[in-house]
């Protein structure tokens, strides 16, 4: 497969860490610090999800008041110390050495997640993954998964100087990272088997799916 002129959009949670668990409950513990108790924790059905929709959510049926956005920064500091309860999270199988891979192969590579930006880059971090900030787009400056993908194309185009990619891959492991795909005409490829047999009755195609990254990796190279 030519990958050359290909980008390729990573999701974090679940995707490239085995984190998903661990940082739902600093998410609720991070909201239970800022005085919101009343705390829907029911994230996959949530509207958008992303830390940034979970807490003005949250934040406005505890006090019926429009969210203050300054808090937005609180929540963020406090997720970091949630995290620091937990034992460092470990890779998705196959992360490092596909990023590895495609950095030596010149192949162009950004992230686009739910979480805020200093959570995503101690669970980088603390997998030992490289990143480069200017190519992470988070929920800190849109909401909607739709709106931080869109982000992470534009900082992947300015990063690599490229006007456009032949073609646009996003790699996820939620239903989420799929329907946001769909939504922007991009191709997906699920990661995973916790979640695969929802991807594929929701359109992802059987041959795109894999285990994990060790098996995605081999389907390229």
């Amino acid at each position: 497969m030519i990958l050359k002129n290909k980008l390729f959009i990573f999701d974090i949670d679940g995707t490239l860490t085995d984190s998903v668990p661990m940082y739902l409950i600093s998410v609720t513990k991070s909201l239970q610090a800022l005085g919101v108790h009343d705390i829907d924790t029911d994230y996959n059905n949530y509207k958008h999800h992303t830390d940034s929709y979970a807490l003005r959510y949250n934040y406005e049926r505890n006090f019926q008041n429009d969210f203050p956005e300054h808090l937005l920064d609180d929540f963020e500091t406090n997720l970091v110390r949630q995290m620091a309860e937990f034992d460092p999270v470990k890779e998705i199988r196959g992360a490092k050495s596909l990023l590895e891979t495609f950095r030596a192969r010149q192949i162009s590579f950004c992230f686009a997640t739910g979480a805020l930006p200093k959570p995503a880059m101690l669970k980088l971090e603390q997998c030992d993954l490289w990143y480069d900030p200017s190519i992470l787009a988070t929920s800190k400056t849109h909401e909607s998964r739709e709106g931080f993908v869109q982000d992470a194309i534009e900082r992947a185009k300015a990063f690599y100087q490229k006007d456009q990619f032949d073609q646009i891959i996003s790699v996820g492991d939620g239903v989420w990272d799929l329907k946001t795909a769909q939504n922007l005409s991009l191709d997906f490829v699920g990661i995973g088997k916790r979640n695969q047999k929802k991807l594929i009755e929701h359109g992802a195609k059987k041959k795109h799916c894999f285990d994990d990254l060790l098996a995605f990796k081999e389907s390229l190279f």
